[in-house]
């Protein structure tokens, strides 16, 4: 099958062998990205210092968030683009990625201008204080000129899943993190350029990724082109894309929001030193978590492509292998979270009071890890078939929710400690919020399932009606 039909695919290959050809690609980019940024903490840790961890922690949330504008407006579209493949719409899933290029590259470059004209006031909001600020102020600097190209790539990626071509979209992630490991040595270590070094290795990954998604669309093997004539943006997908893609942004301008509150929180009670802690944290969460991430990615086009063609059993069917498998996976990280928490902590930084203050809380944000997929697939679910209000409500649950209170109300009974059980006790809620949402959904097609099978049967109930009464028609002649 040539590439431009693998799209298809999503309604009729079996679940299991779908899940597998879509999660393992993608939990394979987010790996070696995770890699990457664990590398990238270890020479920044390591070569500059701890302060340099807590500068790329203040940092990272602003330029994601940005990049994020990208990323919002790619899943926003890419669930347009599934449905109406599935539904046998190829003219609208054209006009939809036309209309996302668009709005990725305006709004990206806007936000970006902002970015440098109030860069000061937005580091200090960020926890960019204390001798932090110099080494957060040079890497912001410098990522910024990328974030652009990143937004791009995220849009891209998942417009690509979305076309059923998993491995393609892992090469968007691979690439930045092949380029950033290759250039991390050479700018900071060999060229002895410092926190300027690791702020430009990451640029130049995001343009590596922006430049290869590029290639992908423009070389004519993509069910997608870029048609002058579908760029002009049309009010109906606009409004679509937003209303989906829009529960990514308000996810991670809570995530920002998070970032903002948690780092002066952690400045407050730590000071420098637990920035940097958290960096680390940060950094192994995103690690660790890959395969579940992977099966998450995994499913939404597989859930929205056959929610498009109105195949409930094959939805069904994807919701309840992916929790299982994320389960399964959940659990064998969070013991081996619980078993090397002190090695993974040294292997970021040879200072050990910083790897003392690490090694507890990271046991303590790792706690709920076995519940993490639950949390995931709620709003993933809803994302995929294209209901934003629920995909909104249950994306913000962790970290709008319950995170932020959580880290404002118990440091001031529990000290730092209050700080990291935040993130447990969130997780626990807001997997229970997203099972009675899963119940409903699973109820709703379980529903819609029954009337599939009601009007089958009464077509082949008709059908041998028709086949009987023209037996008995030939018979009297």
């Amino acid at each position: 099958m040539s590439k431009k039909g693998q799209s298809a695919e999503l309604g009729t290959l079996p679940i299991g062998k779908l899940l597998r050809q879509q999660a393992i690609p993608a939990s394979i980019g987010i790996l070696i990205m995770s890699v990457y940024g664990i590398i990238d903490t270890i020479f920044v840790g390591r070569w500059i210092g701890s302060l340099a961890i807590g500068a790329i922690t203040v940092v990272l949330p602003i330029t994601f968030f940005i990049a994020s504008v990208g990323m919002s407006i790619g899943i926003g579209g890419a669930s347009i683009i599934s449905r109406a493949l599935g539904a046998g719409d190829k003219k609208r899933a054209l006009q939809a990625f036309g209309n996302q290029v668009s709005l990725t590259l305006f709004i990206a470059i806007t936000v970006v201008t902002a970015g440098y004209f109030y860069q000061d006031e937005i580091l200090r909001a960020f926890g960019g204080k204390g001798e932090i600020l110099p080494y957060a102020k040079i890497y912001f600097n410098i990522v910024l000129l990328g974030v652009p190209f990143l937004a791009w790539a995220m849009m891209s990626n998942n417009v690509i899943r979305a076309l059923g071509q998993p491995k393609m979209a892992m090469y968007t992630l691979i690439v930045p993190a092949i380029l950033n490991l290759v250039l991390d040595p050479i700018l900071i270590v060999w060229f002895d350029m410092g926190m300027a070094g690791a702020a430009w290795a990451t640029m130049l990954g995001y343009v590596g990724s922006a430049v290869y998604t590029l290639w992908f669309f423009i070389k004519g093997e993509s069910e997608m082109e870029i048609l002058w004539k579908n760029l002009a943006l049309r009010a109906d997908i606009v409004k679509e894309i937003f209303s989906i893609g829009g529960v990514t942004l308000a996810r991670q301008g809570t995530i920002s929001i998070l970032a903002i509150v948690l780092n002066n929180t952690l400045f407050s009670y730590g000071g420098e030193m637990s920035v940097s802690v958290y960096g680390i944290i940060n950094r192994v969460m995103f690690f660790a978590n890959f395969p579940v991430l992977g099966i998450v990615q995994g499913f939404i086009p597989i859930a929205g492509f056959n929610f498009g063609a109105q195949k409930n059993k094959r939805v069904k069917e994807v919701i309840f292998k992916a929790i299982g498998w994320g389960t399964g996976l959940s659990f064998l990280i969070f013991v081996s979270i619980m078993l090397g928490a002190k090695q993974l902590s040294a292997v970021f930084t040879n200072d050990q009071i910083l790897i003392d203050q690490t090694s507890p809380a990271l046991m303590a944000v790792f706690l709920a890890t076995p519940l993490l997929v639950i949390q995931l697939i709620g709003s993933a679910y809803y994302q995929a078939i294209g209901k934003a209000l629920p995909a909104l409500f249950l994306s913000l649950l962790k970290q709008g929710i319950f995170l932020i209170p959580l880290i404002l109300i118990l440091p001031r009974y529990f000290g730092l400690n209050g700080v990291w059980f935040a993130f447990p006790i969130a997780d626990v809620g807001t997997a229970i919020i997203n099972f009675f949402f899963l119940r409903k959904a699973y109820t709703e097609l379980n529903t819609f399932s029954s009337q599939e099978d009601m009007v089958s049967t009464s077509g082949r109930s008709t059908l041998a009606d028709e086949e009987t009464l023209d037996a008995d028609l030939d018979f009297k002649k």
